[in-house]
């Protein structure tokens, strides 16, 4: 290397190292001593809530200032509301972020008219948590294999149109052809286990997560667990089979996918449109760098709370992709699930 070339390598370096202290000073200005608001779009005591609060929790110190992170609930329309409010209402520089629901992109492309926001325009900071979602029957179903839902009737708990009990059955009869029959009424795991085990119907399609309390009737062989709705296996079930396994075109996979994606985006969290570069960079390290937080990572397994990352990249790739659908396509989705939540 010449002299001269040196010099300008030299000169490059320190303007670079100049630069990163000055992004550096001036993030650690900007937050330190200010309130960072997370909005979360559900209800208290739900997951999306103890999640949120965990990750406030842990968050402040990994991001350069360490603002305090204050938790605000905004559950109206299913979230809907705090949607909305974090497009086009916010504060546009980086002291309000916020959770909605994992349906949101789905429920915006089918035109819900209560929608306003884009998925498209808001800046994804990642998400936590891989909500797999499972169809169980009672071992004295006569359903024994996913197979068998093709010709012998399942009765199964719903708790109405567009409900997360319901979606999965709704979908799979309408796209694969398979023979549940939905019965309506059944407010959530508590009610649709006890049907269950009363007889009143046999099986019941949910959460893997919202199945730990009753973990103990899976290992007994009372509850058997027919299959997923994720097109990759579960590391948590490795054995059970995909329902993607029994789609015969790519029309039935991209139906499915439509409806059953929704659960890659975890618990997601956005900033609204048009925060300054620097602080959705400060902000997106802090997240990544909470997931690995030693302390949270106890936490979550104390709680049995699902906190898998997922980065801003895999949000943004999940939102392209669904907005590839064709409208016709979207039009049969409105027709199975008019109000997917």
């Amino acid at each position: 290397m010449n002299a001269k070339a040196y010099h300008v390598l030299t000169a490059l370096c320190v303007a670079q190292g100049l630069a990163s202290s000055a992004f550096g000073q001036a993030a650690l200005d900007f937050y330190k001593g200010r309130q960072v608001r997370m909005m979360i779009g559900h209800p208290v005591g739900g997951d999306y809530d103890v999640g949120g609060r965990v990750l406030a929790k842990y968050l402040p110190k990994h991001i350069l200032g360490r603002p305090a992170v204050i938790v605000q609930n905004m559950p109206q329309a299913s979230s809907i509301v705090a949607a909305n409010f974090l497009q086009n209402h916010a504060p546009r520089d980086g002291t309000v972020f916020g959770s909605f629901s994992r349906n949101f992109a789905s429920q915006a492309l089918m035109g819900q008219p209560n929608i306003e926001a884009d998925p498209r325009r808001f800046v994804w900071l990642g998400a936590f948590s891989l909500p797999s979602r499972i169809c169980v029957n009672w071992h004295t179903a006569p359903v024994k294999t996913p197979a068998d839902l093709f010709t012998h009737e399942l009765i199964i708990a719903g708790g109405g149109a567009g409900s997360s009990l319901s979606i999965v059955p709704t979908v799979l009869n309408h796209v694969l052809g398979t023979k549940f029959r939905v019965i309506e009424g059944y407010k959530g795991i508590t009610d649709a286990a006890l049907a269950i085990e009363r007889g009143e119907v046999q099986g019941v399609c949910m959460s893997l997560a919202q199945f730990n309390n009753y973990d103990h009737l899976i290992r007994a062989g009372k509850l058997r667990i027919l299959f997923h709705a994720e097109e990759t296996p579960v590391a948590d079930i490795p054995d059970v089979p995909s329902i993607y396994a029994y789609a015969k075109t790519d029309e039935q996979r991209q139906l499915m996918r439509f409806v059953f994606s929704s659960v890659e985006f975890g618990r997601p969290y956005v900033l609204p449109p048009d925060v300054p570069k620097e602080r959705v960079e400060i902000m997106r390290q802090a997240f990544a760098a909470t997931a690995k937080d030693p302390e949270l990572i106890a936490e979550a397994e104390k709680l049995k709370l699902d906190m898998s990352y997922h980065p801003p990249s895999h949000l943004e790739r999940l939102v392209a992709q669904l907005y590839e659908t064709p409208p016709a396509m979207i039009e049969i989705v409105k027709r199975l699930v008019p109000n997917l939540q």
